[in-house]
């Protein structure tokens, strides 16, 4: 079935008369019925009631028209979708996990626009573990995360090791204590991770720093995102370790304290497809590169 064969059609359901019909589309009216049989042929249901004057759909006919004209409408379109595309002169995505947003990364996104404003740049929220994915697929042209994650596929580039805070309610005892706190200190208290999933995840980062000094969380309770954590820790559910990035959030409620070990990081990764040498993406990476350096 072609889409001259559902134009046919449908100019005969609505002028409900095979010679106007024929008329209107430029062709003898024989022609024009072999085309409505071949479809009646190929779909085995009757589109018109025989013999009515004028030409009525039966119920079948019904359904067809309207999904005839919705896949002529989007016929249409195609076209014009088309040349609008190809008027883009390029167009980047970014995928990013949401913690990077209250960093540098918005810092980039301007710049990028302000220096290439013929580029088309999309954002998109998603895990890590899915910015690979959709490196790997070209649904993304470049990841912001803070996973490790081995792809011989992806190129990697840490932009900064950013340094953890504690988030702690705003009446919590440890807040009146002006010194950095310990990992030890936070061990006794009702740890709030986040992500729930996919893992591996921030959540992980933040268990391995507790590992890694042979400590285990009194309590560990775990969510999804970075604002739900920031809600339960003012509601005094338990406390967090966050990017310093974040300590702008909640200060009404929230409290952030220094930890007394430098060396507790979490790295802010900027991930690229291998070879990939588009100009758009080497300015964005230029300019990333840059900003990132500036603000340390």
């Amino acid at each position: 079935m072609e889409l001259r064969h559902l134009r046919s059609f449908v100019a005969v359901a609505q002028t409900q008369n095979f010679t106007r019909a024929a008329e209107m589309l430029n062709i003898s009216q024989p022609p024009l019925s072999r085309q409505i049989q071949q479809i009646e042929e190929e779909i085995g249901a009757q589109l018109f009631e025989r013999g009515s004057r004028p030409v009525k759909l039966t119920e079948a006919g019904r359904f067809f028209l309207t999904h005839a004209l919705r896949l002529l409408e989007h016929a249409d379109d195609l076209p014009k979708l088309t040349r609008r595309v190809a008027q883009i002169e390029s167009r980047l995505v970014i995928g990013f996990v949401a913690s990077t947003l209250y960093g540098e990364l918005p810092a980039v996104v301007r710049s990028l626009r302000r220096e290439s404003p013929q580029t088309v740049v999309s954002l998109l929220e998603m895990s890590t573990i899915d910015q690979c994915h959709a490196l790997r697929t070209g649904a993304i042209d470049v990841g912001f995360g803070r996973i490790r994650l081995d792809d011989a596929s992806v190129r990697r580039e840490v932009l900064r090791e950013e340094r953890l805070l504690v988030a702690l309610p705003d009446y919590h005892e440890l807040c009146v204590r002006p010194e950095p706190l310990s990992m030890v200190e936070l061990a006794r208290e009702c740890l709030i991770v986040y992500p729930r999933r996919p893992r591996p995840s921030y959540a992980d980062q933040v268990l391995s720093a507790f590992k890694d000094r042979g400590l285990t969380p009194s309590e560990i309770h775990e969510v999804q995102e970075l604002q739900t954590a920031l809600g339960l820790i003012a509601a005094g559910v338990g406390i967090a370790l966050v990017p310093a990035s974040v300590q702008r959030l909640r200060r009404d409620e929230v409290v952030y304290r220094q930890l007394d070990e430098t060396s507790i990081v979490s790295p802010i990764i900027m991930s690229t497809r291998l070879e990939d040498d588009t100009p758009e993406l080497v300015l964005l990476i230029k300019l990333a590169q840059q900003i990132y350096a500036d603000q340390e």
